[in-house]
């Protein structure tokens, strides 16, 4: 078992690990300290986090791959409809 983490995590931490939490390169220790620092910064958590995946969308849609795929493309336009709707 392992000890658990004493020392909150500040907004600039929290900032740094929510652009690694939306490409999904949390560890699983990170994770939950993440998820416990999202509930302890609120409202102005899920607002930054928000921005993140709009940037990680917008990035992925700025991509172009070396052979247009139609399947790709409505893939990922799909992603973007559900991300707008939720």
């Amino acid at each position: 078992m392992t000890a658990s983490r004493n020392c909150e995590m500040s907004f600039d931490e929290f900032q740094n690990q929510s652009r690694l939490y939306v490409i999904g390169a949390l560890e699983p220790e990170e994770l939950e300290a993440f998820e416990q620092a999202r509930k302890d910064f609120g409202q102005k958590a899920e607002d930054f986090i928000g921005e993140c995946y709009s940037m990680h969308e917008a990035f992925a849609l700025s991509l172009r791959p070396a052979k247009s795929s139609d399947a790709l493309k409505e893939r990922l336009m799909s992603m973007v409809r559900n991300r707008q709707e939720n």
